[in-house]
C-alpha cells in the first residue's frame, strides 16, 4: 500500500507492506538512520522519534499507522547547519557516550519540554523510564535534558 506522511518538514508518498514497522520506513527506504534499532520490543528507546509532536517508539508502530502524520527525526531537528537547544545541551553537557542511545533521549526530551518547559530531576528521570543508556549513569542526560529546556525557556 502506499502512505502519504511528512517527515523531516517534507512531504514523501512511500509503498508499505502492512506489517513494516516505522522504524524500518525511515531507515531503510528513508536513509535516516540516525534512528536506532536496539531492542525491537519497545524498552531501550533507542528508536523514538516524533510524531505528530509526541515521542512515539517507532520499532512498535507500524509505517501505515503514521499515514498522514508529521514525523520528525533526530535528523529533523537541527536548522541551517545549527544544532537543535537539546541536542546542543546533550553535546556541552557530556549527555552521552557511546551516542547509541543518544537520538531517543533528544526526541524523548524534546517531546517533555513540550509538555514541561521547566522539568525537575525527578520529572526528567520518570520521563525516561522507557528509555535505556548502559554507559552514562543518567547523571549527565538529566543534566543536559535540564539544559536544554532552559535554552528552550530563553529562546
Amino acid at each position: 500500500m502506499d502512505i502519504t506522511l511528512t517527515v523531516n518538514g517534507r512531504q514523501i508518498t512511500a509503498a508499505v507492506e502492512p506489517n513494516q514497522l516505522l522504524v524500518t520506513l525511515l531507515r531503510e527506504t528513508l536513509g535516516l538512520t540516525g534512528t536506532h534499532i536496539g531492542c525491537d520490543t519497545s524498552q531501550c528507546g533507542a528508536c523514538a522519534i516524533l510524531v505528530d509532536g509526541r515521542s512515539v517508539k517507532s520499532c512498535t508502530m507500524l509505517a501505515a499507522e503514521a499515514a498522514g502524520a508529521t514525523v520528525t527525526t533526530i535528523e529533523g531537528l537541527a536548522r541551517n547547519g545549527t544544532l537543535h537547544p537539546m541536542q546542543q545541551a546533550f553535546h556541552e553537557n557530556h549527555g552521552l557516550q557511546c551516542g547509541f542511545c543518544t537520538p531517543g533521549m533528544v526526541m524523548c526530551a524534546v517531546d517533555l519540554v513540550s509538555v514541561n518547559a521547566d522539568p525537575s530531576e525527578a520529572e526528567v528521570r520518570d520521563w525516561l523510564k522507557g528509555n535505556i543508556c548502559r554507559c552514562t549513569g543518567y547523571q549527565n542526560i538529566v543534566k543536559a535534558i535540564r539544559a536544554g529546556a532552559a535554552a528552550l525557556r530563553s529562546a
